[in-house]
């Protein structure tokens, strides 16, 4: 199956150009002006951007959080989020507590197994003892290069210093990158106590009981850690101008520290969850949704590169059944929301439409960043000759109301219900075939391919 797209603004990092695109099968073979090569189908992209399929490194599917299971598996997650311009996702193996990281890692390669998009997976790792740290090893050479630990959660995620520096030693061994969710899990665990105890559950309190400088902390610890360890450090779903300066200074120091942030931490804030009618429950994830002027530093530090890339942390869960479940006690609303349709759309309108930063440096927030720093680059995240074809065609002019009426999330409410954004995927091409053509879907769940990513250190060479 051979495609050829013609006259588009093809967009990498560096810059934009009018060129065509030759593709035989899975792969970009030619990339040239005026090319005319013969193809079993032909688009013409005048007018429009051609950029590489998204990469969202953060998302959590088919997840057992709190009692219940998030509501997108990875057959509705991957639709959705091929919808939206992501053609690439890396999802997080969860080991329980007393179970081998082999069991987890072949579990969610069985829920991986309903993908219609290529994924990868990171792990999460809550239990080394008995032998298991050993096991970071062979997860490494299946292509598990990144291991994610939690500070928070006491009891369920959390770990302890010294775990995270012997899981740390260990990746760095064998080039794998570790990653973060940094919260102080004992001191938000205490606040949470207290505000049960004086008759407080509303959903607000869920981020009053988790401040900024929880978060602050705990990347700072972390980091201190990464030091001792000599390896460098990938923070998760940064929300507070706090926790950014840690990282910057950090950084200034030249230690390799990398971040995330998300679209709810640059567009919504924690008033959200003081909406009536137990409506604040829509908002409740984690770390909480903050305040404007943490809006503001998060996106200067999308533009300083303090921060690399856009994720979604996309963890949905039905508002009208899994959400109601916390209706008189905030710690158990199940704590995550839907994302992984809207990434682009809205990281392109509030982020090159607003001017904070150009359609470049969008690429390499949503594409060519999460790729370099995962182990997927070139062959994604990348228009290049040897790439996967994976490739989105975006409409510029075109606008889009985003609601839960018309999203492919399967999901009863959306975060940002009624905004209207203007730029949107018009093709979406996955490994050489369409799979959406003017919010149309052609693929079959099963398609996507499992994708064994190389090491951390084989990717530095990679960075700028």
């Amino acid at each position: 199956m051979s495609l050829l797209i013609k006259n588009g603004y093809v967009v990498t990092p560096e810059k934009t150009t009018i060129a065509d695109l030759y593709v035989e099968n899975d792969t970009i073979a030619v990339i040239g002006e005026s090319l005319t090569q013969r193809a079993d189908k032909s688009i013409d992209a005048s007018g429009n951007y051609v950029i590489p399929g998204g990469i969202d490194v953060h998302t959590h599917l088919e997840a057992p959080v709190g009692g219940t299971v998030s509501s997108d598996d990875f057959e509705t997650g991957t639709r959705a989020a091929a919808f939206g311009g992501t053609t690439c996702i890396i999802d997080f193996a969860t080991q329980s507590k007393g179970q081998s990281l082999h069991e987890a890692y072949e579990l969610w390669r069985k829920k991986g197994a309903k993908a219609a998009l290529d994924y990868g997976l990171h792990m999460i790792v809550v239990d080394i003892g008995e032998g298991r740290i050993e096991e970071l090893d062979d997860l490494v050479e299946e292509g598990v290069t990144s291991f994610k630990l939690f500070t928070a959660y006491p009891g369920a995620l959390m770990v302890d210093d010294a775990t995270i520096l012997q899981v740390m030693l260990r990746a760095g061994k064998k080039g794998a990158l570790v990653a973060v969710h940094a919260e102080n899990g004992s001191a938000i665990e205490y606040l949470v106590r207290k505000a049960l105890l004086g008759g407080r559950t509303a959903p607000i309190e869920h981020a009053l009981t988790r401040p900024a400088i929880a978060e602050a902390e705990a990347v700072h610890r972390v980091i201190a850690l990464a030091q001792i360890a000599d390896v460098p450090l990938y923070i998760v779903h940064v929300s507070c101008e706090e926790s950014l300066e840690e990282m910057r200074r950090a950084r200034q120091k030249g230690i390799a520290v990398f971040g995330e942030t998300c679209p709810q931490y640059l567009l919504l804030t924690q008033e959200y969850l003081k909406r009536p009618n137990f409506e604040g429950a829509k908002f409740v994830l984690t770390p909480p949704l903050r305040g404007y002027a943490d809006q503001e530093a998060l996106w200067k530090g999308l533009q300083s590169d303090d921060l690399q890339v856009v994720s979604t942390d996309h963890c949905p869960f039905l508002f009208e059944t899994q959400k109601r479940a916390g209706l008189n006690d905030f710690t158990k609303i199940p704590n995550g929301g839907p994302g992984i349709e809207n990434r682009l759309q809205l990281l392109y309108h509030y982020g090159v439409n607003q001017g904070r930063f150009s359609i470049n440096r969008w690429v390499e927030l949503v594409a060519a960043n999460p790729a370099k720093l995962f182990g997927l680059y070139p062959k994604k995240g990348v228009l290049r000759v040897g790439s996967d074809a994976d490739i989105v065609i975006w409409n510029p002019n075109r606008k889009h109301t985003i609601s839960a009426a018309s999203h492919h999330m399967r999901v009863d409410y959306s975060m940002y219900e009624g905004l209207e954004v203007k730029g949107n995927a018009e093709t979406v091409i996955s490994r050489g075939e369409t799979i959406v053509d003017q919010n149309t879907w052609s693929a079959k769940p099963g398609r996507g391919k499992y994708l064994k990513r190389s090491s951390f250190a084989g990717a530095w060479s990679t960075w700028k």
